[in-house]
C-alpha cells in the first residue's frame, strides 16, 4: 500500500501526472472524438457534425489537448483550399483496446451500478 492507502498500480501511482491524462483521454468529450478518428481522419466540421452535442469551444480544446498528448494529429492538407484534418495517432489506436474494455464493463455491470443508485437514493 501506498502512503495514501491506495495500492499502487504496477508500482506506479494514480497521482497528479497520470491522473491529469487519464482526465485528458477518458472525459465525455475525448472518448467521443477519438472514436470518431479511430474510425477515419475527420476535418473540424465533420466531427461537429457527429458530435452535436459539443460546442465549438469545448471541441476545440479537447483537439488540442489530445493533440498535445501525442493521440491526434493535426494535419494541414494541401489541397485547394487548404484544410486542416485530425488524425489518431500510432499511440492514440493503443487506447482502443483499454477503453473497449472499459465500456464492455460498464454495459456489463450497469444494472448493479443502477441498483445500488436507487437503493442509495432511497436511503438518502
Amino acid at each position: 500500500m501506498t502512503e495514501t492507502n491506495r495500492p499502487a498500480i504496477d508500482g506506479l501511482e494514480i497521482d497528479a501526472p497520470h491522473r491529469d491524462l487519464l482526465d485528458q483521454v477518458l472525459d465525455k468529450w475525448p472518448l467521443q472524438v477519438l472514436d470518431r478518428l479511430c474510425e477515419q481522419p475527420s476535418r473540424f466540421n465533420e466531427l461537429r457534425r457527429a458530435i452535436p452535442a459539443v460546442t465549438q469551444k469545448s471541441l476545440t480544446a479537447t483537439l488540442r489537448r489530445l493533440e498535445r498528448n501525442c493521440v491526434v494529429d493535426r494535419v494541414i492538407t494541401s489541397s485547394r483550399p487548404i484544410a486542416v484534418e485530425y488524425r489518431i495517432t500510432s499511440l492514440g489506436k493503443t487506447l482502443r483496446g483499454p477503453i473497449d474494455e472499459l465500456l464492455q464493463w460498464t454495459a456489463m455491470h450497469m444494472p448493479d451500478v443502477e441498483r445500488a443508485r436507487a437503493k442509495f437514493d432511497d436511503e438518502a
